[in-house]
């Protein structure tokens, strides 16, 4: 296993007048001080640009402008603490991560399933995180019953049948799917009382991409369209590699 432990963030802006001060907060400070954490394996962030409008759908369609992770390496109570720790420390210093106009509809970790390389990336499937990529294709699926015969059903199709289909799709360097653990609960950020979903509930599953988001989607969908449609669709969307400088 490449890392035991994955945190995902989605976050929302309350309007696009802030998306380069944003970027330059996470890509210039937030990102590097984490990855300069021993815990930390890697992490990555991706835009939800307005012209995939049309390629998104999902109950989250519309609610998402970035999608961020980060991998954590053993023992990970130690480096989720360090993590938290420089949470703490950057709002004490007055950098974060509370900040007007970004909301954060999803922060939470989930334990890594398994990974999958295509033959054209050459790679193992535990370098794909550090391989680069102009994009992911995300898609978080909702069960009501984790443990449910439906649930292991469409895992099942999931892994011996959708994935290696999504692998041959020009583009596709690989993909890695996960099952949500826990929420995030953090000093530095306010958090509603909703009580958190069960573990296994949320099924997240990235595409890694060699080629335009935009371009691939589609085709990816295609695919996705032969197979039955399980569970409830939070979120499916193309989101886009961010270029430091040039994207903002």
């Amino acid at each position: 296993m490449f890392a035991p432990l994955a945190f995902f963030s989605f976050v929302s802006l309350a309007d696009r007048s802030l998306h380069a001060d944003y970027n330059r907060w996470h890509q210039l400070d937030h990102r590097p001080e984490n990855l300069a954490l021993p815990g930390v394996a890697w992490g990555d962030r991706w835009d939800v640009r307005p012209e995939y409008a049309e390629l998104t759908d999902g109950a989250l369609a519309g609610e998402v402008d970035f999608v961020a992770m980060y991998w954590f390496r053993d023992p990970v109570e130690e480096s989720v603490a360090a993590w938290d720790a420089l949470g703490e420390a950057s709002f004490q210093w007055g950098r974060g991560p509370l900040i007007p106009g970004v909301r954060r509809p999803m922060l939470a970790f989930f334990t890594p399933v398994k990974g999958y390389a295509a033959p054209r990336a050459l790679v193992a499937p535990e370098v794909l995180p550090y391989r680069p990529n102009r994009g992911v294709h995300i898609t978080v699926t909702r069960f009501d019953d984790a443990h449910s015969a439906e649930a292991h059903e469409a895992h099942q199709r999931e892994d011996r049948e959708i994935i290696p289909a999504l692998l041959e799709v020009d583009g596709v360097a690989g993909a890695w799917t996960f099952s949500y653990s826990h929420p995030q609960r953090h000093s530095s950020l306010p958090f509603d009382e909703t009580p958190a979903d069960p573990p296994g509930t949320l099924r997240i599953r990235l595409v890694y991409l060699e080629e335009d988001p935009a371009v691939v989607a589609p085709q990816l969908r295609a695919v996705e369209e032969r197979f039955p449609s399980v569970g409830e669709r939070v979120l499916s969307a193309p989101v886009r590699t961010i270029l430091p400088w040039q994207d903002w």
